[in-house]
């Protein structure tokens, strides 16, 4: 049985362009403004099997990044953790809202929960139909290593070190998703053991980072894990797409916001 991964978005934090340049209309760093491959939001996917869609974070951008993907249904969210890049876009959960004509489920750990809570107290309170006014959000704790069905996928929860705070990546099937991450260590390594497609966090071709995955780093997984395909997100300012795509080894190619990639189940 095959599944859809969609990404909605590829970019770091800031997006791409940023904010800037010599003109106002953007900073594109080292990358050429004229691929449309270069233009990135923030970094989100969604995974769609035969039972529903699971959402990975709600990046500032969520609302452009669906519509223009015509994904219009949303069955289940998780957040990998509580940074503004993965977050932001919260509040637009009120229109899955009104499209489920529910509260979402959602899924996180304990402390990406605590954040939430404290910056959108609005979106866990009790629904009180009828209609949305405001995002609803049914919280469930995960943890690494476990198993949930989630939207009717089989997601095994991956531990990750994303420098100064821990984060969250997501297997299913063949196919795993680890954004923001610097580090494994060898139980988190373990659980991506068989992946054939990985999409993995890399900032920077540049010096290591504290927080992000450089490509460096990438080479030394991707030789232990050896996945047939590996496809680069969360990319900065120098990771331009044409010069990534002629000079990355086979099998590892940078990602792109609209980018569709199918899974199988295991």
């Amino acid at each position: 049985m095959t599944f859809k991964v969609t990404l909605l978005g590829t970019g770091g934090s800031a997006g791409l362009p940023q904010i800037g340049g010599a003109d106002g209309s953007g900073d594109w760093g080292l990358c050429d403004p004229h691929e449309p491959r270069n233009a990135r939001t923030r970094a989100s996917i969604v995974i769609e099997g035969a039972k529903g869609r699971l959402l990975v974070d709600t990046a500032p951008e969520l609302r452009l990044q669906l519509t223009a993907k015509r994904i219009g249904r949303i069955d289940a969210v998780l957040f990998t953790h509580a940074h503004a890049d993965h977050i932001a876009g919260l509040d637009e959960v009120r229109i899955l809202n009104r499209i489920l004509n529910a509260p979402i489920p959602g899924y996180s750990d304990e402390l990406t929960w605590a954040e939430l809570r404290q910056r959108f107290d609005y979106a866990f309170k009790p629904w009180q139909p009828p209609g949305f006014f405001r995002p609803v959000i049914e919280t469930q704790v995960i943890a690494p290593g476990e198993v949930h069905a989630i939207a009717g996928l089989p997601a095994r929860i991956i531990g990750q070190d994303h420098g100064f705070i821990p984060s969250l990546g997501v297997r299913v099937g063949n196919f795993a998703y680890c954004t923001d991450v610097v580090r494994f260590d060898a139980d988190q390594l373990a659980l991506l053991a068989g992946i054939d497609i990985w999409v993995i966090d890399c900032f920077t071709k540049g010096p290591r980072h504290p927080t992000h995955a450089n490509l460096d780093q990438v080479l030394e997984w991707v030789a232990a894990l050896r996945p047939r395909r590996t496809i680069l997100t969360h990319m900065g300012p120098d990771m331009d797409y044409a010069a990534l795509a002629a000079t990355l080894p086979p099998g590892i190619e940078p990602g792109y916001d609209g980018m569709v990639i199918e899974g199988e189940m295991m």
